[in-house]
C-alpha cells in the first residue's frame, strides 16, 4: 500500500494505467515451445502507442512520468530486448521483423537519451523523477551490453544497413532518420556513466568503459564506425557530429601515452607511478614526524610567548618547546582568515569528462587496433568535414560539439605521436608508415584549421567559455608538439612542411598577443586552466624561440592604430601617383587625423615578444602554478623552472620575483617543511634556480634600499625598470605638441586679462610659475632701463653735426637688444611648452618666439622684444603683483578658469579648395610674357583685401552665384610680340613703363579705398533697424539712384539707330568700328568661344558699311604698338573681377569677332579705377604707333572732364565715361554687353 501511494504521488494514476496496459499488450513469455517470449498481435501499433505517449506527454509538457513508468514496468530488458532478438541474422529479409525491430529501437532512444540537468527550466517534477531515471537508463546500459540472447548493437546496425547501402543522392528522408536513429543508439549507450552522488545496487565493471569496448569491437562497431567516418563527405554528410560524439565518449580520459605500448612497458610504467606514489607518502610521514606524537605527548603542555610588543600569547601542545620557528609557525596556524562569502563557482571539470579512465589488457589492446585504423583511414575525411561544418556553423552543430572537436584532435594527435615513437623504438614500421605517418593527419596541420584555431581561441576567451578555451589551449599545444616533431623527423620534406606550418603560425601577431592575454588574465579558473595555460606558454615560447633563431629575418603581420595626416602639398610633391585615391577619400580636403586600423610586416624580435611575459601578471599564474609543486609531476615542474629561468636572467627582469610571497615560496621548496622531493630529477635544478634569485634580491636590496618597501607589492612595468636600473625609463613622443591655445571668453582689458590668468595659475597651486616669471621680467626691466639710460646718455653727448646727419636713422635702428628666458629648470621648461595658461601669460607679459614661423619644440626659445621699453615691462610685473595679492573675484562664484576657453583652430584649406581661385589665375597667368603687370597688380591686391578683411570672411562658405564663374582651363594662346619694356621701336621705353606703373598705383589705392568703404557690408549692424525714420537719408539715398539711373540713360539711351542722339562727332569712326565689327573678325581665331554671351552678339548694334571696312582692314595688321596697347587693355580688365581678369587675357584678334565674351580689344568703360589709362584704352589699340601718343592725351582729357561732369552728381564712383557712349543692348548675362566688359556696379 506504501508502495501505491507513493506511486500516486509522483505519478497520475491514469497516465500510469495507460502505460501499464499498453506494456501488458506488447506481449509476453508463452506457454508453448521453450517458454520463450512472444510478441503480441498487435505489437508494432503497441510501440508506436508508446512513442506518440513519449513524444507528446513527456516531451510537449516537459515532464518525465511516462518514462517513470516504463523505468518501474522494466520495458527495455523484460519486452524490447526479447523483442529484438526474436529477429535473428537468418531473417534479415523478414520485412515485418524489421519493422517491429525499428520501433523498438524508436522506443529506446529517447528512453537512453542523456538527461541534461538545467537548473532553470527544471521543475518539482524532475527532482523526483531524475535519480530514478539515471539509475533506470544505468540499468538499460547493463542489460543492453551484457545480453547474451543476441547481439543488440549488432542488432541496430542491422536494422540502419538497408539506408546505409542507398547512395547519398538516393536516400529518402526517412532514411537518413533511420541511419540517425541508430547512431543515437550507439551514442547514448556510449554516453551513459554511473551518476555520481548516487548508489547503484549493480556492478560497476559490467557498465565500465573496457566492457563498452570490447562490446564494440565484438559487435564490428568499430568497423561501422570506420566505415563511416572514412566516407564522410562522400557517402554521409550530416552524421559526422554524431560519428565524433561516440569516438569522443569511447576515448575520453583515455591515456594515450599507454595506449601503444607493450604489455612489459605497460607493467614498468605502472611499476614507476606506485614508486612515485610511494615516495611522495614516504617524504610526507618523514615530515609529519618531525613533529609526531610521542608517549609523553599525552601531558598536556601550555606557555606562553611575549613578543615584542610586550603582548603575551598563549600556545598550547608540546610542539612549542622545540624552537622559535615552531612556536611561530604554531601561532600562525592558530589565526584564521574569514574569506568573503562568493557564489559557488561551477566545477571546472568539463562535465562529460569524468575522472580518469583505467583499461583492462584487452579493451586496451583493441582500443589501440581501433585508434591505428581509425587514424589511417578515417581520420582526416571525419576532422575535415567536421571542422567545415563548424566554420559555416551548419545547424546540426552544437555548441559542445565543438569542445569536442578540439579535444579530439588534440587526444588522436598526442597518439600518433606516440604510435610513432613506439615504432620507432620496436625498429618495426606501423601500418602507416607506408604512406607517411604525419600525412594521417595533415588535415588538422593546414592553414585552415589554423584559422579555425585562432578564431575559436579569441572567441572563448572573450566569451570567457573557460572550459572551451582550456580544450582549444591543449589543442593548440598538441599541434606545435606535432609540428616540432615534424621538423626533427630527419625528413627533408617533412622540414620543410613544418617550416611551413609554423610560419602561418606565428606569422600573425594577433596570435602571440592572444596567448600573453590568457597567460596574465588568469584568476580562479580551476587547475585543469591552469595547468593548460602554463603548457602552452612554456611550448609556444620555447618553439617560437627555436624557430626563431633558425630563421633571423622571420616577419610578423601586427596590426595597430596608425595616425595619418592628409597633406595636400606633400601628397602633390611625393605621392603624385596617388591624388586620385587621396582626392576620393576625403573631398573636404580638411586636415583632419583619420585613424584607421592598417596592417604591416614586421620584422620580429623575440626579446620583445617575451617581454610580454614578464608582467606581474603572467609571473603571478606560474606562482599560482607553481604552489601545487608536492602534486606537480616533472614536467610540469620543469615548465614552472623554465619559465622563473627566463624571467630572472634571460630577460635580466628578477625584480618582479622580488615578492614576499614569491620568496616564501622558493624558500619553501627548498628548505620548508613541506619541501620538494630530493629523489625528483628536478630538485637540484629548482635549488640552484632559489639560490640564485634570493642571492640576486639581497645584492638588490643592498643596491635599492626602496626595495624593502616594495617586496610587499607587486611591480607595475614603471617601478621595476627604476628598480632595476636605479632610473627611470625615459619616453620621448616623436611629435609633441605645444598646448592649447587659450582666448578669454569676453572682452576685458589687459589688466583684467593679466589678473584672471594669474588667478588660474593660483588655484592650481602653481605660484613658482609667478615668482619665475616675475623674475625674468625684473631682471629684464632692469638691464633694459640701463641700456635705455646710457642710449640718453649717448645721445645727449652727441654733437648737433651728428644729430643733423642721422636723425631719422638713430629713431628706427636703435632698438634694445633682445633678452632670452632661461627657464630655471627641466619642470619649466615642460610647462612652457605644454602649460597652457603659463603660455597665455607670457604672451600676455609680451614675450615672443625666437622663430615663430618654426614649429614650436620643447627646446624653442622665448625671448623679451627689444622693442618693450622698461616701462613697459614695469607695468606687467606691476599687473602680476597687484593680481596675484588681490585676485579677482566673479559673480555666481564663477572660478578664474571659467573665464577661458580654448581657441578653435582655424580652418585649413586644401589646394583644391573651392575659395581658392586666386591660385590658379596666378598660375595660368605667371608663364604668359608681357602679363608682369597684371600679375603684381592681382598679387597687391590679394594682400590688400587681406589687410580688410577677415580671413574666410565672417563665415567659412562655398562659392555662390555672386562669386561668378570658376576659371575655367586657358586655351594655349600664340607666340606674343615683347611687352613695352623690352621694344626697342619705342624711343622712350623706360618713361613710358615709369608711367604705366605709377597708373597702376594709382588705380591699387582707389580699389583700396574703395574697399574699405563696402567692408562694413560684411557685418550687419543692429541700428539699421532702427533708420526707418531718417527721411532725410532716404531722400539722399533715391535721388543718388535717380541721378545714377539718368547717367545710364545718357550712356545708353541715345544710340537705338545709327547717328542716334548721344553720339559725338568725333567718336562716330571710332564706335561705328567697335561696334560694326561683325564681319571685319580675323578667321584665325577658333570658333569654340562663341557660347559665352548668347545673343549679345553685333545684332543689337549700329551696322555701318564704312565703320566694318575700316575695323576690318585695321583689324588685319599687326603694328609694333598694337601689343602695348593690348598689355594696357589686359591690364585694365584685371583690375575688374575674375571674369573681367580672364577675358582681358585672350588675344586682340577676338575683339573684331562677332559673340566674344570678353575680347581684349574693348572700350572699358569702368569707372575711375581705369582713368590712369583709359587714354591707353578708348578704341585705339589697332591704330598707327605714330598717333596714339596724340588720341592718348585726347581721350584722357575727354575723361577727365566726364569725371568732373558726373563726380558729383553720382554718390560714389561710376563705371561709366560719358565721352563714350555706347548702344543700349538686351543682355541675358551679366560681365558684358555687346562684348564690353562692365563692372559688376552696373548690374545693380
Amino acid at each position: 500500500m506504501e508502495d501505491a501511494e507513493a506511486n500516486n504521488d509522483t505519478v497520475h494514476p491514469q497516465v500510469r494505467a495507460h502505460i501499464n496496459s499498453l506494456v501488458s499488450a506488447l506481449g509476453g513469455t508463452g506457454i508453448d515451445d521453450d517458454g520463450g517470449y512472444t510478441p503480441g498481435d498487435d505489437a508494432l501499433e503497441v510501440l508506436r502507442d508508446i512513442k506518440k505517449w513519449i513524444r507528446f506527454y513527456d516531451e510537449k509538457t516537459n515532464r518525465m512520468d511516462v518514462a517513470r513508468c516504463l523505468a518501474e514496468a522494466n520495458l527495455v530488458g523484460t519486452d524490447l530486448l526479447q523483442i529484438l532478438a526474436t529477429w535473428s541474422p537468418n531473417d534479415a529479409n523478414n520485412k515485418s521483423k524489421a519493422r517491429i525491430a525499428l520501433a523498438c529501437f524508436e522506443v529506446m532512444v529517447p528512453l537512453t537519451w542523456p538527461i541534461e540537468k538545467d537548473l532553470e527550466t527544471m521543475t518539482v517534477n524532475h527532482h523526483r523523477h531524475l535519480p530514478v531515471l539515471q539509475l533506470a537508463q544505468l540499468g538499460y546500459k547493463r542489460a543492453i551490453l551484457n545480453f547474451d540472447a543476441a547481439p543488440i548493437l549488432s542488432t541496430a546496425v542491422r536494422a540502419a544497413l538497408p539506408s546505409m547501402a542507398m547512395p547519398n543522392g538516393d536516400r529518402s528522408a526517412r532514411d537518413q532518420g533511420i541511419i540517425k536513429l541508430v547512431l543515437f543508439f550507439l551514442r547514448n549507450i556510449a554516453m551513459i556513466t554511473p551518476p555520481s552522488g548516487i548508489k547503484d545496487g549493480g556492478d560497476e565493471t559490467q557498465v565500465s568503459r573496457s566492457v563498452l569496448i570490447d562490446t564494440f569491437s565484438f559487435q564490428d562497431i568499430f568497423l561501422t564506425l570506420l566505415t563511416i567516418a572514412s566516407n564522410m563527405g562522400e557517402d554521409f554528410r550530416t552524421e559526422d557530429v554524431i560519428i565524433m560524439d561516440i569516438v569522443f565518449h569511447v576515448v575520453k580520459r583515455v591515456d594515450s601515452r599507454k595506449l601503444f605500448v607493450s604489455q612489459t612497458q605497460l607493467n614498468k610504467i605502472s611499476a614507476d607511478e606506485l614508486t612515485a606514489a610511494m615516495s611522495k607518502e614516504a617524504a610526507m610521514l618523514r615530515s609529519y614526524s618531525k613533529n609526531a606524537p610521542t608517549r609523553h605527548s599525552r601531558f598536556g603542555t601550555m606557555i606562553w610567548v611575549k613578543r615584542e610588543s610586550g603582548r603575551v600569547s598563549t600556545v598550547s601542545g608540546q610542539g612549542a618547546l622545540l624552537d622559535a620557528a615552531t612556536r611561530e609557525r604554531k601561532m600562525d596556524s592558530t589565526k584564521t582568515f574569514k574569506a568573503p562569502r562568493r557564489a559557488r563557482k561551477e566545477e571546472m571539470e568539463p562535465k562529460d569528462l569524468g575522472p580518469p579512465v583505467t583499461l583492462d589488457e584487452r579493451a586496451r589492446q583493441q582500443l589501440a587496433s581501433f585508434v591505428s585504423e581509425f587514424l589511417d583511414s578515417g581520420f582526416n575525411p571525419l576532422f575535415s568535414h567536421v571542422r567545415k561544418s563548424i566554420d559555416r556553423e551548419a545547424s546540426h552543430v552544437q555548441h559542445h560539439h565543438q569542445g569536442q572537436f578540439f579535444y579530439l584532435v588534440a587526444w588522436f594527435l598526442e597518439a600518433e605521436r606516440m604510435r610513432r615513437r613506439v615504432s620507432q623504438e620496436s625498429k618495426r614500421p606501423s601500418a602507416g608508415d607506408e604512406v607517411e605517418s604525419f600525412n594521417l593527419v595533415a588535415e588538422v596541420l593546414n592553414q585552415e584549421m589554423i584559422i579555425t584555431l585562432n578564431r575559436a581561441l579569441n572567441q572563448a576567451h572573450g566569451d570567457k567559455d573557460w572550459r572551451l578555451l582550456t580544450t582549444i589551449m591543449r589543442c593548440f599545444t598538441q599541434i606545435l608538439l606535432t609540428v616540432q616533431e615534424m621538423s626533427d623527423s630527419g625528413t627533408e620534406e617533412n622540414e620543410e612542411i613544418a617550416n611551413n606550418i609554423l610560419s602561418r603560425l606565428f606569422y600573425e601577431e594577433a596570435t602571440h598577443d592572444a596567448i600573453a592575454s590568457i597567460a596574465r588574465a588568469y584568476k580562479d579558473q580551476g587547475f585543469e586552466y591552469l595547468d593548460a595555460c602554463t603548457e602552452l606558454t612554456h611550448t609556444f615560447l620555447r618553439i617560437l624561440e627555436a624557430y626563431s633563431k633558425q630563421n633571423v629575418d622571420l616577419q610578423v603581420r601586427s596590426r595597430k592604430r596608425n595616425r595619418r595626416k592628409k597633406k595636400a602639398a606633400k601628397e602633390a610633391g611625393e605621392q603624385d601617383g596617388e591624388e586620385d585615391q587621396g582626392d576620393a577619400e576625403d573631398d573636404s580636403a580638411d586636415d583632419e587625423r583619420q585613424a584607421e586600423k592598417t596592417t604591416q610586416e614586421r620584422k620580429f624580435d623575440f626579446k620583445r615578444f617575451t617581454a610580454r611575459f614578464v608582467p606581474q601578471g603572467v609571473v603571478d599564474t606560474f606562482v599560482t602554478f607553481t604552489k601545487y609543486y608536492r602534486d606537480l609531476d616533472d614536467a610540469q615542474l620543469k615548465r614552472a623552472h623554465r619559465y622563473f629561468y627566463r624571467v630572472a636572467f634571460k630577460q635580466e627582469m628578477a625584480v618582479m620575483l622580488y615578492r614576499l610571497d614569491i620568496i616564501h615560496l622558493f624558500h619553501g621548496m627548498i628548505k620548508g617543511p613541506e619541501p620538494l622531493d630530493k629523489s625528483s630529477s628536478m630538485f637540484k635544478e629548482w635549488e640552484e634556480l632559489v639560490k640564485q634569485i634570493i642571492k640576486k634580491c639581497v645584492r638588490k636590496l643592498d643596491e635599492r634600499p626602496a626595495l624593502f618597501a616594495e617586496l610587499l607589492f607587486s611591480k607595475i612595468n614603471s617601478t621595476a625598470y627604476y628598480l632595476e636600473y636605479g632610473y627611470e625609463k625615459q619616453t620621448v613622443s616623436a611629435n609633441p605638441r605645444p598646448g592649447a591655445e587659450l582666448e578669454f571668453k569676453r572682452e576685458v582689458g589687459r589688466d583684467q586679462q593679466i589678473a584672471i590668468v594669474v588667478g588660474v595659475l593660483l588655484d592650481r597651486n602653481q605660484t613658482d610659475h609667478l615668482e619665475w616669471i616675475k623674475k625674468q621680467l625684473a631682471q629684464t626691466e632692469s638691464e633694459r632701463r640701463a641700456w635705455e639710460n646710457v642710449e640718453k646718455a649717448m645721445e645727449a653727448e652727441r654733437t648737433s653735426g651728428e644729430a643733423a646727419a642721422e636723425p631719422a636713422e638713430g629713431d628706427t635702428t636703435r632698438v634694445a637688444p633682445h633678452s632670452t628666458v632661461r627657464p630655471d629648470n627641466d619642470a619649466r621648461r615642460t610647462a612652457m611648452f605644454k602649460n597652457p595658461h603659463l603660455r597665455l601669460l607670457m604672451n600676455l607679459a609680451g614675450l615672443e618666439r625666437l622663430t615663430p614661423t618654426l614649429d614650436e619644440a620643447p627646446d624653442s626659445t622665448w625671448i623679451i622684444p627689444g622693442t618693450l621699453t622698461a616701462d613697459a615691462l614695469k607695468e606687467a610685473l606691476s599687473l602680476i603683483n597687484k593680481a596675484e595679492f588681490t585676485p579677482p573675484t566673479f559673480d555666481d562664484g564663477a572660478l578664474a578658469e571659467d573665464q577661458l576657453r580654448r581657441k578653435a583652430a582655424p580652418r585649413k584649406r586644401a589646394a583644391y579648395d573651392d575659395d581658392d581661385d586666386d591660385n590658379d589665375d596666378d598660375v595660368n597667368n605667371h608663364n604668359n610674357h608681357g602679363r608682369n603687370t597684371f600679375n603684381d597688380s592681382a598679387s597687391d591686391a590679394e594682400n590688400d583685401d587681406n589687410t580688410l578683411f577677415a580671413p574666410g570672411g565672417p563665415t567659412a562658405r562655398r562659392r555662390t552665384a555672386e562669386d561668378g564663374q570658376p576659371p575655367r582651363p586657358r586655351k594655349k594662346s600664340r607666340r606674343r610680340r615683347p611687352s613695352r619694356e623690352g621694344s626697342h621701336d619705342e624711343p622712350d621705353g623706360d618713361a613710358a613703363a615709369a608711367a604705366e606703373r605709377a597708373r597702376a598705383r594709382a588705380r591699387r589705392q582707389r580699389e583700396l579705398e574703395k574697399a574699405r568703404r563696402i567692408k562694413s557690408a560684411m557685418y550687419v549692424d543692429p541700428l539699421d533697424d532702427l533708420s526707418d525714420g531718417d527721411a532725410e537719408g532716404d531722400a539722399a539715398f533715391f535721388a543718388r539712384e535717380a541721378a545714377r539711373q539718368a547717367a545710364k540713360d545718357r550712356s545708353f539711351g541715345g544710340l537705338l539707330a545709327e547717328g542716334g542722339p548721344g553720339v559725338a562727332d568725333g567718336d562716330g569712326d571710332v564706335w561705328a568700328g567697335l561696334l560694326g565689327g561683325g564681319g571685319g573678325g580675323s578667321d584665325d581665331d577658333d570658333d569654340d568661344d562663341d557660347d559665352d554671351d548668347g545673343g549679345c552678339g553685333g545684332g543689337g548694334v549700329v551696322q555701318g558699311k564704312g565703320g566694318e571696312k575700316g575695323v576690318g582692314k585695321v583689324g588685319k595688321r599687326k603694328s609694333p604698338g598694337s601689343s602695348d596697347d593690348e598689355e594696357d587693355g589686359s591690364e585694365s580688365g584685371g583690375d575688374g573681377d575674375s571674369d573681367s581678369s580672364a577675358g582681358s587675357a585672350r588675344p586682340v584678334k577676338r575683339a573684331v569677332k562677332r559673340r566674344k565674351p570678353a575680347p581684349t580689344k574693348v572700350v572699358d568703360i569702368s569707372s575711375d579705377e581705369d582713368d590712369g589709362r583709359d587714354g591707353d584704352d578708348d578704341g585705339d589699340m589697332d591704330v598707327d604707333p605714330s598717333q596714339s601718343s596724340n588720341r592718348a592725351g585726347e581721350d584722357r582729357a575727354a575723361r577727365v572732364s566726364t569725371e568732373k561732369a558726373n563726380g558729383a552728381e553720382n554718390g560714389r564712383e561710376e563705371d561709366t565715361d560719358e565721352d563714350m557712349p555706347v548702344v543700349a543692348v538686351a543682355r541675358p548675362r551679366p560681365r558684358a554687353r555687346a562684348g564690353f566688359i562692365v563692372e559688376s556696379s552696373d548690374e545693380e
